[in-house]
C-alpha cells in the first residue's frame, strides 16, 4: 500500500500551537482553480481555520510561498488575505517577527444558527446529507483500502478529542475534521477538498445537535468503529459506518429544523 507523504511542522506562532501536518493540511495549501481566484483562496483558507484545520495563533507561509503554494499571483494572495482580515479570521503583524496569523473565529451564537438553519429546507438538508454520506462513505471505502494502519495516527487523535470536546462549537469543528481527515486518509485531494467545502456549510450547524454528551459520546464511539473498520480492511464495513454516522446526524439536524 502506498504510504502517505510526509512534509516539515507548519510554521506557529508559538510551539504550543503546531498542529501536525496531515493530507487534510496539504489539501489546504494545493492549487487552487482559474475561476474567482480571490473568492477560492478566501473559501479555502476560512474553511480550513473554521474546520481547525489550521490552529489559532498558526503563522500562514509567506506571501511568496503561500502565492506559489496555492497558485496565484501575490497580488490574489493579498486581496484574499484582505478580505480574511475583515471576516477575522487573519491578522497581520508588521516588523520583526510579523506576517499572517490565523484568528480563531468566536462560537456562533444559538439563535445565529437558529437563524442560518431556517435558509435550509427540509429537502436541502436531506439532500446534503445524501452528499456528505457519499463522500464519507466513499472515502472510508478508499481509506480501508489504501491507509496503512501507522497512517491513521491523526483519525484516531481527533475521535479521542472529540470525546473529551465540552464545547459544542469544539464538537463541531472536531466532527467535520474527522471527515476531512478520513478523505485524506484515503489518499484523494480531490475528496478532501470536497468534504472541506461541505463542512463549510454543515459544519457549524452541527452545534445544534451536539449539545447533549450523550450524543457526542454515541459519535465518538461511531468514529471509533470507522477508524477500527479502516485498519482492518473491511472497505465495505468502514463505508456503510461512515455513511450512518453522517445520515444520523443529518436527521437530527431536519428534526430541529422542523421545530423552527
Amino acid at each position: 500500500m502506498r504510504q502517505q507523504e510526509t512534509d516539515g511542522g507548519a510554521r506557529t506562532a508559538d510551539a504550543g500551537a503546531r498542529v501536525p501536518d496531515s493530507g487534510a493540511r496539504r489539501a489546504v495549501f494545493s492549487p487552487v482553480d482559474n475561476r474567482a481566484r480571490v473568492d477560492t483562496v478566501v473559501r479555502r483558507i476560512g474553511d480550513a481555520i473554521e474546520l481547525g484545520l489550521l490552529a489559532d495563533g498558526e503563522q500562514l507561509p509567506g506571501e511568496s510561498e503561500l502565492a506559489g503554494q496555492l497558485g496565484v499571483s501575490t497580488v490574489t494572495l493579498r486581496e484574499a488575505l484582505m478580505a480574511l482580515r475583515q471576516q477575522g479570521l487573519v491578522t497581520t503583524r508588521r516588523g520583526r517577527g510579523g506576517g499572517s496569523f490565523v484568528s480563531l473565529p468566536e462560537v456562533p451564537a444559538d439563535d445565529r444558527l437558529r437563524a442560518r438553519l431556517r435558509g435550509w429546507s427540509t429537502e436541502e438538508l436531506r439532500d446534503l446529507g445524501d452528499h456528505w454520506a457519499a463522500l464519507s462513505g466513499a472515502a472510508a471505502r478508499l481509506a480501508a483500502q489504501r491507509t496503512e494502519p501507522a497512517d491513521l495516527h491523526q483519525l484516531r487523535r481527533t475521535a479521542e478529542e472529540l470525546a473529551r470536546a465540552e464545547e459544542t462549537a469544539a464538537r463541531s469543528r472536531l466532527y467535520g475534521r474527522f471527515h476531512v481527515e478520513l478523505a485524506a486518509a484515503a489518499q484523494s485531494a480531490r475528496l478532501t477538498r470536497e468534504q472541506v467545502v461541505l463542512q463549510s456549510e454543515v459544519g457549524a450547524l452541527l452545534c445544534l445537535v451536539l449539545g447533549s454528551d450523550e450524543y457526542r459520546e454515541e459519535v465518538a464511539d461511531r468514529h471509533r468503529s470507522v477508524i477500527s473498520a479502516v485498519q482492518d480492511g473491511a472497505h465495505e464495513t468502514a463505508g456503510t459506518l461512515a455513511e450512518r454516522c453522517v445520515r444520523e446526524s443529518t436527521a437530527r439536524l431536519v428534526a430541529v429544523r422542523l421545530t423552527l
